[in-house]
């Protein structure tokens, strides 16, 4: 692990010898090191886009950039320089399709232009498939707002235990609730002893633009940042699309919100 100060020093070092890609032709150095500096000193400005399918990718980016920002940053430059990196126990070696969409992404808000977030999310969804992904493996232009991006919660759970130095207990899935009791407790203990993932019913939460049905089904990640008691409600902090959001609910309301939840910690020495 490691700490803001040391990747910031990092891509410093790199400013001055980083020079153009010939793997990522539409992403430009300079600002391509600037978005990274940018996600170090602020990490929760970090933003999937509007109208794309790259939220679990966004929600899972918070680990890196709080807890392993180096790691983040060395692996980005490298990937970046030589069009492939080892991140964790996985090879990426993104498709020229890829390579060749990254810093074009346009009408996607804050992601526009943000060519470092751009790479990374495309990498992610090129490189990591689950269920959801077998009808459209290859990306073609748009592919960022159709099922090639889009995450299910065991591929979510995979992706982090796979690429940082985390472990990760799960309860719930794509299609049923898990049957907890008292969801408060049980919410406000793991947040005491990690980080936790929320795999929710976003219709729910709040009515987003990429998606125009009112479902029952889970579609969008959030990190927890805090939970309390307020009389009879529940009042959930968490974040999502570039900032911290506080809302209060009652327990019947999270308890239908809820489908997966992700309870993420770092490694102990003597964890493979």
């Amino acid at each position: 692990l490691s700490n803001s100060q040391q990747a910031i020093a990092f891509i410093e070092k790199q400013a001055e010898q980083l020079l153009p890609s010939n793997y990522w032709p539409n992403v430009n150095p300079v600002i391509f090191l600037q978005n990274l500096r940018d996600n170090v000193e602020a990490p929760l400005n970090i933003h999937e886009g509007l109208n794309t399918n790259f939220c679990a990718y966004a929600a899972m980016s918070y680990l890196p950039l709080h807890f392993d920002p180096l790691g983040y940053v060395s692996f980005m430059i490298k990937l970046y320089r030589d069009g492939k990196a080892l991140y964790g126990k996985e090879y990426f070696e993104p498709s020229r399709e890829v390579r060749l969409a990254a810093g074009t992404l346009s009408f996607k808000g804050e992601l526009d232009i943000r060519p470092a977030d751009q790479l990374w999310f495309l990498s992610l969804a090129d490189h990591f498939k689950g269920y959801l992904n077998l009808f459209d493996k290859h990306y073609n232009a748009g592919d960022e707002n159709r099922l090639w991006a889009s995450v299910n919660f065991t591929k979510f759970n995979r992706m982090i235990r796979r690429l940082f130095n985390f472990s990760v207990s799960a309860v719930g899935s794509d299609l049923f609730r898990p049957g907890i009791r008292d969801i408060y407790e049980y919410l406000h203990e793991r947040l005491r002893t990690g980080t936790v993932g929320l795999f929710v019913n976003n219709m729910d939460l709040y009515k987003k633009n990429h998606t125009h049905l009112r479902i029952g089904i889970p579609t969008h990640f959030i990190i927890l940042v805090d939970i309390e008691e307020v009389d009879d409600k529940i009042a959930i902090t968490y974040w999502d699309y570039g900032f911290r959001t506080r809302q209060l609910l009652s327990e019947k309301f999270l308890k239908q919100l809820i489908f997966g939840i992700a309870h993420i910690k770092v490694k102990k020495a003597d964890e493979k």
